[in-house]
């Protein structure tokens, strides 16, 4: 529509354009100019046309879609042959009438003395040169404008424009027919050439170019090279506002010669199809406000998170709790398990089952008492604490929460076990239940937070340390929690007026239960795991969303939990050993349900005896030996397993409490006395808190006495006095030893004032250690050796302080006494030392004759 506009004034704009600017060549020689050009389009042609006299060229757009070529990107250098050829095929349709070459003979009128003489299509540019020839009288800009004019009186109008008619133009310059794969863009690069080899090009300027490129459409800019630019030849940027009339100005103009007034040598324009790049004004902004885009950045993936990852999250908690998702709950699994549980019962866990019904109905009122507690609205802890192998676990999980559905089960073992801050959040992802846990992108943060923080000297915020990652999973599973305790709530109920928290508080026993097991296991690895966890297990039991039973085998307990709930008394529950009479029963029992499976898998195979264990006379012998080796072996669950084991294999109770005895004794050998710098039960070189001759002291001295009293055991010089830097302080070696289980302390009135030996079978053990001579010499001669050394050290505090005293002047009376007391201590420590040295020298003769 611009085109048909402007075309009216181009004759007048033609003169006018070409006296100021002494155009060349003028419209009246534009023909002499078309004469010189070839027509040479494809492979081994230039791209020109060639025009011959009274032959000239007009350019028509809208013939062609500009986007057509783009569904031939497949063969994008056929496709200016392809499509036409389809387009030919409309004359043989009743869509001829759309066909290009249709287009453009309806195009021109026939007042027009033109004679068509060829047509060149220029698919992707949407149109096609127009060769015509044209009376000797008549000049080409004359027929330009008469074409115009009759297009803006009858638009002919595409079937795929149909709001926007063709329009045609007058090619001025020398068209280049490329085949290239360069597409229409609304920009337009225009260089400036010599237009002979022997002159240099001026560079034109904005007027100038606005007043040859303005009448082929609106203009949006006009951006001259810049003048410190060294780029040849020299160049502007015309911007158009549309795409076509970018198209109908490179067509027209492409090759056109001109010279500005006042210049010396004419410039030929040669028009290129330019990439506009666009101004990116936000994303410069952001790069260069780091300080507030970043913090911004962090807090928005922060809330994405938030929004999109915590319900998720949640969910899967919610369901690990309930266990609704795990395939054992579901009906299939149930109806299989009724169908098939006569044919895959085969006895195997019988044994077990008896064995712990006589555990349980000996705990009955400890179970009794869990059970009450979980009924009652009490914020507080359960704590149950016991020796490793007391069946703690057992006891809660079988008896107290048996048939409870809304059970999580949090073992700190693997979590505080697992490497690095990544293995520490995943697995304890996993104890609740939830997923997705990205452990690995932390470390990916931590990266991205130094370089920024490197770059900017701003701290990103991206990633987060392993307490606030611990923090924001057990918060999301104290909301999954949440819900899983009003999940029963129903509107109807006679208390649906009330609020969550009050509803919570009047049911206890809606409440979900967590179960928080080996709770201070390696406490001094990851101390900071406990600290969020007790903090945690205090906010769920002071908000009512469950109720929390702590299981743990340490005696210090009771300092993390109280900083977490410091105005709550626990409810403590401490398991022992069983008594022999217990302890007979459970292994009894044992035997018996193998023997009853055996019998059930294998009815053809009878006993000849008939006895339900063995032949009659070796059981009842066995019975005895059982009363015998009962009392050796103690009532620690787990060694009574162990012999109940070896029983069921063969062999004699004798021969299984020996062999029993003998492990544990070679156990505390290897853990406690040969430990070097490890601590007992650690992997990894750490200082302990303990040393060797403490352990051998409570070893030999709990093996000939049972047990001793704790404020006697701290006045010992090996514990008060003794030289191993780690070790000095007495209570602390001792706590250590209790939790390495080699001791167990005992408590009267709240304070600790028995110790004994950490199992039954460690009595035995501590015994049979006593009895190997060599064991005994070479812990014997280092604890000789300390106290030597201990002794040693007060000789040389009394011989300094002699000194000092000594020197004093005229030897004042008064110091006669002190100086009596150190002389008296001096003499005491060196017969000490002197009796030291016997029995070393008789400990060293053992080792050297003995193997």
């Amino acid at each position: 529509m611009y085109m048909a506009v402007h075309s009216r004034r181009l004759p007048a704009f033609a003169a006018s354009y070409a006296a100021r600017h002494r155009l060349l060549p003028a419209l009246g020689q534009h023909t002499k100019l078309a004469r010189r050009l070839q027509s040479t389009v494809g492979a081994g042609k230039t791209g020109h046309i060639e025009a011959k006299e009274n032959e000239s060229i007009l350019f028509v757009d809208n013939l062609f879609p500009l986007k057509l070529s783009s569904l031939l990107l497949w063969r994008p250098w056929k496709a200016q042959h392809d499509v036409p050829e389809i387009l030919k095929k409309f004359d043989k349709t009743s869509l001829g009438m759309f066909d290009p070459v249709s287009l453009v003979k309806r195009a021109i009128p026939d007042s027009l003395a033109v004679n068509i003489t060829e047509v060149i299509p220029r698919t992707k540019e949407g149109g096609a040169y127009v060769k015509f020839t044209h009376p000797s009288g008549t000049s080409a800009s004359e027929i330009q404008v008469k074409l115009s004019q009759a297009l803006e009186q009858n638009p002919i109008k595409p079937w795929f424009s149909p709001f926007r008619g063709i329009s045609a133009g007058l090619v001025l310059g020398r068209p280049w027919l490329e085949d290239l794969y360069r597409l229409p863009k609304s920009r337009l690069r225009v260089e400036f050439v010599s237009a002979k080899d022997s002159e240099q090009p001026d560079e034109l300027s904005q007027e100038s170019l606005y007043s040859v490129f303005r009448r082929y459409g609106w203009i949006a800019d006009i951006t001259s090279q810049p003048p410190d630019s060294k780029v040849l030849p020299k160049y502007a940027y015309v911007d158009f506002v549309l795409v076509k009339d970018a198209i109908m100005a490179r067509n027209c103009l492409h090759g056109f010669v001109l010279q500005e007034e006042g210049s010396k040598a004419a410039t030929k324009l040669r028009l290129s199809y330019e990439q506009r790049v666009k101004p990116h004004n936000i994303w410069k902004w952001i790069s260069s406000h780091p300080r507030i885009v970043i913090p911004i950045l962090a807090a928005f993936l922060a809330t994405f998170t938030v929004i999109v990852f915590d319900p998720i999250r949640e969910f899967f908690v919610k369901h690990h709790v309930q266990r609704s998702l795990e395939f054992t709950n579901s009906k299939l699994y149930k109806w299989l398990k009724r169908q098939t549980s006569d044919i895959l019962s085969l006895g195997k866990k019988h044994g077990n089952d008896a064995g712990l019904h006589a555990l349980f109905d000996h705990r009955k009122d400890l179970i009794d008492s869990i059970k009450s507690s979980l009924m009652e609205s009490v914020d507080t802890f359960v704590v149950i604490r016991g020796p490793r192998g007391s069946g703690g676990k057992e006891l809660v999980m079988d008896q107290v929460l048996e048939g409870r559905k809304d059970v999580l089960v949090l073992d700190c073992k693997p979590v505080v076990e697992a490497r690095g801050e990544a293995g520490t959040i995943r697995k304890l992802a996993f104890q609740v239940g939830y997923r997705p846990v990205f452990s690995w992108a932390n470390n990916l943060s931590s990266l991205v937070d130094l370089a920024i923080q490197s770059t900017t000297g701003v701290k990103a915020g991206f990633s987060e340390n392993l307490e606030a990652q611990v923090v924001k999973i057990l918060q999301t599973t104290a909301s999954a929690l949440k819900e899983v305790s009003l999940a029963g709530r129903k509107k109807d109920d006679q208390d649906a007026n009330l609020s969550d928290d009050a509803y919570l508080e009047a049911h206890p026993e809606r409440r979900a239960v967590v179960v928080i097991d080996n709770f201070l296991h390696k406490s001094e690895e990851k101390g900071i795991i406990y600290d969020k966890v007790s903090d945690w297990a205090a906010a769920l039991v002071q908000s009512n969303f469950a109720h929390v039973i702590f299981l743990t085998t340490d005696t210090s307990y009771s300092k993390p939990l109280s900083k977490s709930l410091p105005d709550r008394v626990f409810h403590q529950v401490t398991l022992g050993d069983l008594s022999p009479q217990v302890a007979k029963q459970f292994v009894v029992s044992q035997l018996e349900a193998n023997a009853r499976s055996d019998e059930k898998t294998k009815e053809d195979e009878k006993d000849q005896s008939g006895s339900p264990l063995r032949a009659d006379g070796q059981g009842r012998q066995d019975l005895q030996e059982l009363d015998e080796c009962i009392e050796a072996l103690g009532g620690r669950l787990t060694d009574l397993q162990v012999l109940a084991r070896r029983l069921k294999v063969g062999q004699s109770p004798k021969k299984a409490v020996s062999d029993i005895i003998e492990q544990s004794a070679s156990e505390i050998l290897r853990m406690f006395l040969l430990t070097g710098n490890k601590a007992a039960g650690e992997g990894t070189n750490k200082e302990r808190k303990w040393s060797v001759e403490q352990a051998w002291y409570l070893i030999k001295e709990i093996a000939k006495n049972d047990s001793l009293r704790y404020n006697e055991v701290l006045l010992a010089n090996t514990f008060a006095s003794s030289t191993t830097s780690s070790a000095t302080n007495p209570e602390a070696a001792l706590e250590a030893l209790a939790n390495a289980e080699l001791i167990t302390v005992k408590s009267q009135h709240g304070r600790p004032a028995i110790i004994r030996a950490g199992k039954p079978v460690y009595q035995a053990a501590f015994s049979k250690l006593l009895e190997d001579k060599v064991v005994k010499a070479r812990m014997d001669l280092a604890l000789l050796t300390e106290l030597s050394k201990v002794e040693a050290k007060n000789i040389d505090k009394a011989e300094q302080e002699l000194t000092v005293l000594a020197g004093l002047p005229n030897a004042p009376a008064q110091a006669s006494e002190r100086i009596n007391y150190l002389l008296g201590k001096l003499q005491a420590s060196q017969r000490k030392i002197e009796g030291f040295d016997k029995e070393m020298g008789s400990l060293k003769n053992v080792l050297a004759e003995e193997a």
